[in-house]
């Protein structure tokens, strides 16, 4: 039973007036995350605060994805509260709400023991690249192949895509997503087979998510972006599997973090012919 200061620590629902603490305890970590960002992911998931004396001291958050899956993230206590199992307890009570899904997450070292105990087991790790590419070449399409904006119809096509990427339904996702961001759809043969998105994120602008059939056609939608863009601060969370990380080192872009990807029950099944390069935060995947 918790005993002492441990017990004065409550936990309740995440709410809008806790944004600005909450913030504070991301800016604590050195993570980039602005006030817009945080007001984001709360739009589009749930979380649950820790308080003592009705201060903030950490938080956790989730976003479903259909009704088999979710990722799990934003998981912080403030150093003020270390060792007191306040991280433990908030877990808890979003895997409590989450049920039986699936659920996903991205490990930093320090979170890793923790998230092992609780069940979640490594499936690999993925890379933080950041910074301003100042010359990207231009991309080598193959024959029938083009790089075009992403229109109104494309809808229907991203939440196929993504489903297929991913093994999850991220429509709700993308559907919050999109009106905030910038576009662009690859297709072959006037098929749509990819798609990448660039919008507003921390210091700079993300590129992602980026879905695409194979590494060609990943670094042609990437590099619409960072061509197109270019000395602005760029961020691109990758798989490794990816295989887009000297690519990024080379184009001025380097690899600054590595999280480890972990699943607590059975990892979504993917379509093999369709690959997600780059996630849309490490949150979210």
């Amino acid at each position: 039973m918790a005993t002492g200061i441990e017990a004065m620590v409550e936990l309740r629902r995440m709410t809008a007036e806790d944004l600005t603490a909450a913030h504070g305890l991301s800016s604590e970590q050195k993570w980039p995350h602005r006030i817009e960002d945080w007001e984001m992911l709360l739009s589009l998931g749930f979380g649950y605060v820790a308080t003592r004396d009705d201060e903030v001291m950490g938080t956790a958050m989730a976003w479903l994805y259909g009704e088999d899956a979710a990722t799990l993230g934003m998981v912080i206590v403030s150093p003020r509260a270390q060792g007191m199992g306040i991280g433990r307890r908030l877990m808890d009570a979003v895997l409590a709400d989450l049920g039986d899904r699936t659920v996903l997450l991205n490990a930093t070292d320090e979170g890793a023991p923790l998230y092992r105990k609780m069940g979640f087991e490594p499936v690999g790790p993925v890379f933080q690249h950041q910074g301003a590419a100042f010359s990207v070449p231009m991309a080598e399409l193959i024959p029938d192949e083009r790089v075009r904006p992403l229109g109104a119809k494309d809808m229907a096509t991203l939440h196929g895509l993504a489903k297929r990427a991913t093994g999850m339904d991220r429509a709700a996702l993308l559907d919050a997503l999109v009106p905030g961001a910038q576009g662009v759809v690859l297709t072959r043969s006037n098929e749509p087979v990819g798609f990448a998105l660039f919008r507003r994120f921390g210091r700079g602008y993300v590129v992602g998510p980026t879905v695409a059939p194979d590494t060609g056609g990943a670094k042609a939608l990437i590099s619409h972006w960072l061509g197109s863009n270019a000395g602005m601060f760029c961020r691109l969370d990758i798989p490794e599997e990816s295989g887009l990380g000297a690519w990024l080192d080379d184009l001025g872009l380097p690899c600054v973090g590595r999280v480890m990807r972990m699943v607590r029950g059975p990892l979504p099944k993917a379509d093999p012919a369709i690959t997600i390069f780059s996630l849309t935060t490490q949150a979210l995947g």
